[in-house]
Parts: C-alpha cells; structure tokens; sequence
C-alpha cells in the first residue's frame, strides 16, 4: 500500500494540507513534526522540512526509515531561470542537481557530487504526468512546464548568478531544498518529483516580488498536491 510523503520547506508550504487531512499521529523527530494519517484518501506523511539542502536531507532520510514512505513529493516556491515560466507559473521537476557543488578540479562537472555516479537526480515519470494532470485540472489559470531544478543553500537575487545558473546548468528554476530531496530519494530507491509554483523572477527584482507572491503561489502547489495524491 502507497504511503506518500510531501515536504514543504516552509510552514506556508504546508499548512493547507495539514489543515485538510485527517492526522492519526504527530510524531517529532529533529526539531521536525511529521503529520501521519490521510489526505483525500490517500495515506500521507506532511511534514515541514525547514530551509535548506541538509534539512532536506535529514528530512527524507527519516521518512524513509521511520515512515517507511513509498512516494516523495516536494512542494513549494521558487525562483524562475526560464523566461517561459512567470510568477505564478507551476514547473514540475524532470530532474534536478546542486548547483552549488564543485569539485572540478578532479575532473567532475559542476553540480556533480564525487563518487556518486550521476549528476542530475531524475524525477519519476509517472508522478511527473500525475502531477500534470492533476495542475491541468485544478489550476487552469496556471501554466505547467516540466524542467530542471537547481538547488543550492542561497536565495538567488542577482542577475549574474541567474544567468550563471542557466548558462551552466540548464536551470528552469532555482530554490534551495529540491535536489537534496531527489538526492536522499535516489540513495533510497523511492520515486519523487518536486512541484515548484514560480513566486518570483529569480533576479534583482526577487526581494520585491518574494513576500507579494509567495502565498499565492504556495496555495497553487498545495491545490495540485492535494488532487494529485488520490491518484498515487
């Protein structure tokens, strides 16, 4: 039986689904609440990871071993890299990758983590089509892309590193948890996508749009969320 997990990094991300499902336990673990129990008749952990690529990582390590989960979806905001995809926007990962690991100078591709085999950590083709699917229903004022996420421990705000990040990693959107979460999904073989609403253009116009748009753009993912797991 399916038992999926949705990360949000922040409260905002994740409190209208925890304020419609049905929570049979609530369980702490590394300053982490992990909701138990069902959404739209669908078993669901809910959890609120925090900000960052190491909670991220903690966070669906304990899902794995606690909660046993058998699907990760990560929901949240980010930044736009692609000029196809505006505030608002919902852009559904076909991969993702650290845009803020190098270690080329032993002959590794930027974002490449040493050892590991790969650099890009790809998204599942059945929860990616779900999830299409289910912003097609849902969200039909929104446009949903599919593309890549690039994560690293900053909040992109400048031009310069935006470009950097298209130039370099073919980033269709930047934020700072997702490619850890593909990361620790992929060391334990459980099938992920991330859901990203576009809540800001990802350059010197960022600290402006973030606050304006964030709320709404958070409702967009949990709306799509919310469907999409009755079909997983």
């Amino acid at each position: 039986m399916s038992k999926t997990a949705i990360i949000g990094a922040m409260e905002l991300e994740v409190e209208t689904l925890k304020a419609k499902m049905t929570v049979s336990q609530v369980i702490k673990k590394a300053g982490m609440e992990f909701y138990d129990g069902s959404l739209n008749g669908a078993r669901v952990v809910i959890v609120r990871s925090g900000v960052g690529k190491v909670n991220a990582a903690l966070c669906v390590q304990i899902l794995a071993d606690i909660f046993q989960v058998t699907h990760i979806i990560n929901t949240g905001v980010a930044g736009s890299l692609n000029a196809k995809l505006d505030i608002g926007d919902i852009l559904i990962s076909k991969d993702a990758l650290h845009h803020d690991v190098d270690a080329t100078i032993f002959g590794y591709k930027p974002g490449e983590v040493p050892q590991l085999g790969l650099r890009e950590f790809p998204a599942d083709e059945r929860l990616m089509q779900l999830a299409k699917a289910s912003c097609e229903k849902v969200n039909t004022d929104c446009h949903a892309v599919t593309g890549r996420v690039v994560s690293g421990d900053q909040f992109i705000s400048s031009r310069e590193v935006k470009a950097r990040l298209i130039a370099d990693f073919q980033g269709d959107c930047a934020e700072m948890e997702g490619a850890s979460i593909a990361h620790g999904a992929y060391l334990n073989q459980i099938p992920f996508v991330i859901i990203r609403a576009i809540s800001d253009k990802a350059d010197d116009s960022a600290e402006m749009d973030y606050p304006t748009f964030e709320k709404a753009a958070a409702l967009h993912s949990a709306a799509l969320v919310e469907d999409m797991v009755a079909s997983i």
